[in-house]
């Protein structure tokens, strides 16, 4: 790949070597090859995961009324991840949790955590930082998730939630899981998978553009002072800007390996990303067609903090 961006670069669109032109069309064009192998590898493993769970699975699994609440938390944490999620299925899954009468704070445990730990970003994370910042990701979007929901559960917030809500009687019907062939799952996960690139494509783009620009002219530890561990408030300043934010988390790890290389800690680029993940101005729109105000206010606080305190605890640990 690095072959192919340095003759395309140097041979074909003859930019000078050493040129900050040619160091921001280098990395772009290995930057774009890169993530898209991985985005499309990554994407297709995870899909092919999903192709045995379901919505109505997961709302089963997290109705159970025996199971203690904090395992509930724990289980509705764990299934964000590998269940399919987006922005536009936040209302109708909203609805069915609250109809299938698990708990609110669950409820949330699972939205927080759909978008947050995102198995796209885990996937070009592991590839791009390792398995420790990977993990790191993962634990904190957890431990986010839980947490937040086992404080919205206590606070006993169910008056916030708007009226029609629980009015709603969503037709009671018995699924049946379907059995399919690995030849069906297989033809869906390809097919899922191309359809998901043709939607993100254009962030991804966008994020390596900036990125790139970013690379060729802005030189290495640029944003030290202004975003580095010692500025106090760097990581506020990370999630606030993230919050209205849009994009596919695909295209914000370009950004994050560019906040590395210009100086920012590893804690505010990752809270950063976060915001962009679990607060994005789209999402918070679409929940307030379910949820008053005051709640959702309190959910993007709690949220919120919860970032921020991530951001400055592994800043103190990675440094």
């Amino acid at each position: 790949m690095q072959k192919f961006a340095d003759f395309l670069t140097y041979s074909i669109f003859k930019i000078p070597q050493g040129s900050k032109l040619a160091s921001a069309v280098n990395f772009f064009i290995f930057d774009t090859i890169k993530i898209f192998i991985l985005l499309f590898v990554i994407v297709f493993i995870i899909t092919f995961i999903r192709t045995f769970f379901s919505p109505e699975k997961t709302r089963d699994i997290l109705s159970h009324r025996k199971q203690n609440i904090y395992i509930a938390h724990i289980l509705a944490a764990l299934l964000g991840i590998v269940t399919p999620f987006c922005s536009c299925s936040a209302v109708p899954l909203f609805i069915g949790f609250v109809e299938a009468g698990i708990p609110l704070g669950v409820t949330f445990s699972y939205l927080i955590a759909a978008p947050m730990v995102n198995e796209v970003a885990l996937g070009l994370l592991y590839a791009n930082f390792g398995l420790k910042i990977a993990a790191i990701y993962v634990l904190s979007g957890e431990i986010i998730a839980i947490v937040s929901g086992i404080l919205i559960g206590k606070l006993n917030l169910e008056r916030y939630v708007e009226d029609y809500v629980f009015k709603i009687k969503v037709a009671n019907v018995q699924y049946q899981e379907e059995k399919k062939t690995l030849k069906k799952r297989m033809s869906e996960t390809l097919e899922f998978t191309v359809q998901l690139i043709k939607k993100v494509w254009i962030f991804v783009v966008v994020g390596i553009g900036i990125g790139a620009f970013l690379h060729g002219y802005i030189p290495t530890g640029a944003l030290a002072k202004i975003a580095g561990k010692n500025n106090p408030f760097a990581v506020i300043f990370a999630t606030a800007l993230g919050i209205p934010l849009y994009s596919n988390a695909a295209g914000i790890i370009p950004l994050v390996s560019e906040f590395r290389r210009l100086g920012v800690s590893m804690g505010t680029s990752l809270s950063f990303m976060m915001s962009v993940t679990a607060l994005s101005l789209p999402e918070m729109i679409l929940l307030r067609r379910v949820l008053k105000p005051q709640l959702l206010a309190i959910f993007a606080a709690i949220v919120g903090c919860g970032i921020i305190i991530t951001g400055y605890l592994f800043n103190l640990i990675l440094g």
